[in-house]
């Protein structure tokens, strides 16, 4: 069963129409990487998914229809989103900031126990918050508030996560973290959707690719093609 399967989905900001029949599936701990240039709908597709604008379309989380649920409701199905401007509780503590997430444990579909994350256990997948409990999230770095903001998503114990442009703005150290969280988290057995332009960075991770362009799909496959297609990545990815 696919972890995730989206059919025909349009989406708006007001009257201005951004998705165009979107279609894409994603199976259990499967990366899929959603690129494309600035405007062409990637993180407006994550948005979608997660009900945070106006939509119309069928999205399918576990095998259920989540398209009219809540974007709150959707998250306590096991769906974790990581936005790109972070919000995080910047008056809060980084422990403050990662007990706000907590959800209870959950399973896969298949009965297997999915991975329970603890701020211990977060700690060492991100050794630079380890010293960092007591601080408040305002006064971390940039970097270091994007990697509290997918540590706070995952003490939601997520299925999947929805990852907004995780290597846009922060120093190269802190993309190479990412690089190994998100790997790390395809061993554990948790899918991934990452929106991106950096095929540099997609191309440590991913598996597979979607290639949007205008609020429509315009290439699709594995990553390693898409690495080969010199022609695809002029078309739709060069600036």
């Amino acid at each position: 069963m696919s972890m995730l399967e989206v059919k025909t989905l349009e989406a708006w900001y007001g009257a201005a129409q951004v998705l165009f029949g979107l279609d894409l599936t994603v199976g259990p701990g499967e990366v899929l990487a959603l690129m494309g240039r600035n405007g062409a709908g990637k993180s407006t597709t994550l948005k979608a998914v997660m009900g945070l604008v106006e939509r119309r379309g069928s999205v399918r989380f576990l095998g259920r229809e989540v398209s009219r649920l809540a974007p709150f409701r959707i998250a306590r199905l096991g769906l974790g989103f990581v936005p790109e401007d972070r919000r995080i509780f910047s008056d809060l503590t980084v422990m403050e900031n990662l007990d706000i997430g907590r959800q209870p444990p959950r399973s896969f579909p298949d009965g297997r126990p999915a991975p329970a994350w603890t701020p211990e256990k977060l700690f060492a997948l991100f050794p630079n918050l380890a010293g960092m409990r007591d601080r408040r999230g305002g006064a971390t770095s940039g970097g270091e508030q994007q990697m509290l903001t997918l540590a706070r998503t995952l003490m939601g114990n997520p299925l999947m996560v929805l990852l907004d442009e995780p290597s846009e703005g922060v120093a190269p150290v802190i993309v190479e973290e990412m690089a190994r969280t998100i790997v790390a988290l395809k061993r554990e057995g948790i899918s991934v959707v990452l929106s991106e332009q950096n095929i540099h960075f997609a191309a440590l991770v991913a598996d597979r690719a979607v290639v949007l362009e205008k609020g429509e799909v315009r290439w699709r496959g594995s990553m390693a093609t898409l690495l080969a297609d010199a022609e695809a990545q002029r078309a739709f990815l060069a600036v």
